[in-house]
């Protein structure tokens, strides 16, 4: 594959997971904000809570859109699939903020918030893995494990990117002005990051399967390959479980086990996860040369071992940052090489929908139930290091899993047509999604052209369009 090819096909299949983890950034740093502003509740708790809620369906809804998005990867191309998917998630995001609040739309107005979340949740269901397959595919001989990891590292640039945006808004905006109506500038810049991605998504080599299923891709994956999906739930455990752990729990973690101040925690959280890029693509790149289940199996045995040392290591508020840095090492190997280890394992004419399903139904459950979980242990067992035991606990389970799993970076991956054009159909796909986005801009140049006051005229002259 020539290099600008190359690069292209990166940027394109990173940028969409980017989105999704900027949203997922930018509504935790603003959840007071719009639990504030689209929940009537007197009390502040409660507004947080219901706005946490309507964050969590989205997770919910994520095995479906996998489905949906699958079948479309499966049976119009991976080209449409990610079309599809970044246009769904940067509309909702952008409409987020421009969306008029309680006091202007009444009911209306999380109802309209929920519905966005809902697909949002859709759209990023069958995000993250078709943009695996898309770039393994695409990856060629001995670069297959590097692409995969390449892919990984869309939700630490989101998150990063996100809480970056947020935290620069916080520092140049009064505190009244960032809730009264500053939080919602970084969801419209969302729009920005979504047409780079749909430009460069429309343009890419299609890799749809050669030969397709006469049974529905869903259909088949569930009748014929159910242990395949089972499996794919297991492998997966060791990259969900430990990230929401790691980067989303241990920020409170820090605070109310060492007393670490806030700024600080997330500093140390910050230095982590650029670390863990390093290490992921460094793992991808090693992968491709030396196999990939070597660096998984050292992975989860690492996890199984030291999880409980360097919990008690991070315990020192001395030795915090050491304590998740080598955390990052150990997890870090696995996390980058399991897109190229879930996708080889999969069939080509189900590849995304089975990619999809296992990956979605894993995180569906660990992604909103890992914090809760570890904030239950701490509490029952009354002692601070024991939400290592979860990584040790996904640690084992993923290893049963890879013991069913064969080695496959040396062998070919199944065929798929890497520079044939897309089916018939997804050619009408597309260009409803090029009609979304034309309307996305539009309402972006009305918010422009008005600013605050123009938000409620643009979103109805959006719904008339």
């Amino acid at each position: 594959m020539a290099s600008a090819q190359q690069r292209k096909v990166v940027v394109a299949g990173v940028i969409g997971n980017a989105l999704e983890w900027y949203d997922f950034a930018l509504y935790g740093y603003f959840a007071v904000a719009i639990g504030h502003h689209f929940f009537p509740h007197e009390d502040a708790v409660a507004q947080l809570l219901s706005a946490f809620g309507v964050f969590a369906l989205g997770y919910l809804m994520r095995p479906i859109g996998g489905v949906v998005v699958g079948h479309i990867g499966d049976r119009l191309g991976r080209r449409a699939a990610l079309t599809f998917s970044v246009v769904a998630m940067t509309i909702p995001t952008f409409l987020i903020g421009v969306l008029p609040g309680y006091a202007t739309l009444g009911i209306w107005a999380p109802v309209a918030l929920t519905l966005l979340r809902v697909v949002q949740g859709l759209a990023v269901g069958g995000e993250y893995p078709c943009a695996m397959v898309f770039m393994v595919e695409h990856g060629g001989e001995g670069r297959r494990g590097l692409l995969g990891a390449f892919a990984a590292t869309g939700a630490v640039l989101g998150i990063l990117c996100g809480s970056g945006i947020g935290a620069i808004f916080g520092r140049m905006m009064t505190p009244e002005s960032l809730n009264e109506w500053g939080w919602r500038i970084p969801f419209v810049l969302a729009l920005a990051g979504g047409v780079v991605g749909y430009v460069l998504r429309r343009h890419v080599l299609e890799t749809a399967p050669e030969h397709r299923v006469e049974r529905t891709p869903i259909v088949e994956t569930v009748r014929d390959h159910g242990w395949l999906v089972g499996r794919l739930v297991a492998l997966t455990l060791y990259t969900a479980l430990p990230f929401n752990l790691m980067f989303i729990y241990l920020v409170s973690w820090l605070q109310l086990a060492d007393g670490i101040a806030p700024a600080r925690a997330l500093e140390i959280n910050t230095i982590s996860m650029i670390v863990l890029l390093a290490v992921m693509l460094a793992a991808g790149w090693a992968s491709d040369r030396y196999g990939r289940k070597p660096l998984l199996f050292a992975s989860t045995i690492l996890g199984m071992v030291l999880a409980l040392p360097l919990f008690w290591v991070m315990l020192n508020p001395a030795l915090a940052l050491l304590g998740q840095l080598c955390v990052v090492l150990i997890i870090g190997p696995y996390i980058g090489v399991n897109p190229s280890l879930l996708v080889e394992a999969a069939p080509a004419r189900i590849r995304c929908t089975a990619v999809a399903l296992g990956y979605n139904l894993c995180l569906a459950v660990t992604g909103g139930a890992t914090p809760l979980v570890a904030a239950w242990l701490v509490e029952r067992t009354e002692t601070e290091i024991s939400p290592a035991l979860l990584i040790m606990v996904a640690a084992a389970i993923t290893f049963a899993a890879l013991l069913r799993t064969e080695e496959t970076a040396r062998k070919p991956i199944e065929s798929s047509n890497g520079g044939a054009a897309a089916p018939r159909h997804a050619g009408i796909v597309i260009s409803c999604f090029s009609l979304l986005a034309a309307v996305a801009s539009a309402i972006a140049s009305q918010i422009v052209a008005g600013g605050e006051p123009a938000v409620s005229q643009a979103l109805s002259w959006w719904a008339v369009a």
